[in-house]
């Protein structure tokens, strides 16, 4: 096992999961790298200094650049806000760096182009922060479509609904700005979008219907003056799958009293599927065959026969966690830059599913249905 150095751009929530994840992953997964914290990167040099004491980072800036240039740096992990997604990561890329980048990985579908085109020229793996999918529960789910055990697919519905957005006095800040790109449908529709296609396959057509809530949001807390508000709380989608079925899509930042649903229930001939993020150790699973006097949906627990649970955990029912599937993202990504299997989702991904993004605003704005460009 050899040693990589890691550096991570931000100090927020998702800052921390990769942190705790690079920090977790060694001794978790048996691999050929083991991370090692070079340095941390944030604008506010308390809160990189914090963050360096926090989680045993050899170093701290404020400077991402200089990190980008650290020579014992060999992994870029962004996690900055959206905006800067872009410059950071083409800098990365061009001092030959493998990126980790949170989603959405850019503001439009044309920039994420522009990134995902630079790291194939690089020849590097990339990586983007769909950890959800990662949960061994949705691989399940994925496997049992492949396999056909719910026949032909009639149907999907999914959500991502939270509500840090919900009070009308919440300030204005980057999520809302729109030279960041759009609202919910890309702060949380991204990850039912790209959960979608991860079960389903690739989406062809959209019709979608986009609302702004809360018309203004006061410039910084407390403050009387307001400042206009130009991206989507709620979004709410019809989509064709290339396979045939159709299905809705809903992104939604002002679900007062949710916190993170995030799931489906997806329909086919011979059964269906449920699944929450709320309960995120559980598929709920119901077959059409059988005895009638027995129906009804049969709840499948995640446990150590569903790869990688057992790794965290030996007894069943005992459940993993978000950053257990952060660290499960981070081990792929490293078993990718060792030369393994390259699972993604990375930037060719998210230019894909930024794609449908930027279609369903499209959509919205026409009031009409959308072929996926």
């Amino acid at each position: 096992m050899r040693d990589i150095g890691v550096g991570v751009i931000g100090t927020g929530f998702m800052g921390k999961a990769h942190s705790f994840a690079y920090r977790a992953v060694a001794g978790i997964f048996p691999g050929s790298l083991r991370p090692v914290l070079q340095s941390v990167a944030d604008i506010n040099g308390d809160a990189a200094e914090q963050a360096a004491k926090q989680f045993g980072f050899r170093r701290w800036r404020t400077d991402w650049q200089a990190l980008v240039d650290d020579p014992d740096i060999e992994v870029v992990s962004i996690t900055a806000p959206n905006t800067v997604h872009r410059e950071m990561a083409l800098a990365a890329l061009a001092a030959g760096k493998h990126v980790h980048c949170e989603k959405p990985i850019a503001p439009n579908a044309d920039a994420a182009k522009d990134m995902m085109e630079a790291a194939e020229a690089a020849g590097v793996v990339t990586q983007v922060g769909y950890n959800y999918i990662k949960n061994p529960i949705l691989k399940l789910a994925r496997s049992m479509i492949a396999a056909g055990e719910l026949g032909e697919i009639t149907g999907f519905r999914g959500i991502h609904a939270e509500d840090y957005m919900a009070d009308p006095e919440a300030p204005y800040n980057w999520r809302v700005d729109a030279s960041g790109g759009a609202g919910a449908i890309a702060d949380l529709g991204s990850h039912i979008i790209g959960m979608a296609r991860f079960l389903l396959g690739p989406i062809s057509h959209v019709d979608a219907d986009l609302e702004t809530v809360v018309k203004s949001r006061p410039i910084r807390a407390g403050a009387s003056e307001r400042r206009a508000v130009e991206v989507d709380d709620i979004a709410r989608l019809t989509v064709r799958f290339e396979r045939g079925c159709r299905g809705t899509i809903e992104a939604n930042w002002v679900a007062t009293g949710r916190k993170m649903l995030l799931g489906f229930e997806l329909t086919g001939a011979k059964g269906s599927l449920a699944y929450t993020q709320e309960r995120l150790n559980e598929l709920l699973h119901y077959r059409t065959s059988g005895d009638p006097r027995h129906s009804g949906y049969t709840r499948i627990e995640a446990g150590p026969q569903h790869h990688p649970y057992g790794l965290f955990c030996v007894a069943p029912g005992h459940q993993l966690g978000f950053n257990d599937l952060k660290t499960i993202e981070v081990a792929e990504f490293l078993e990718a830059i060792a030369g393994g299997e390259r699972r993604g989702p990375d930037f060719r991904e998210a230019w894909e599913i930024q794609k449908i993004i930027d279609t369903a605003v499209r959509s919205s704005k026409v009031r009409a249905w959308q072929a996926i460009e």
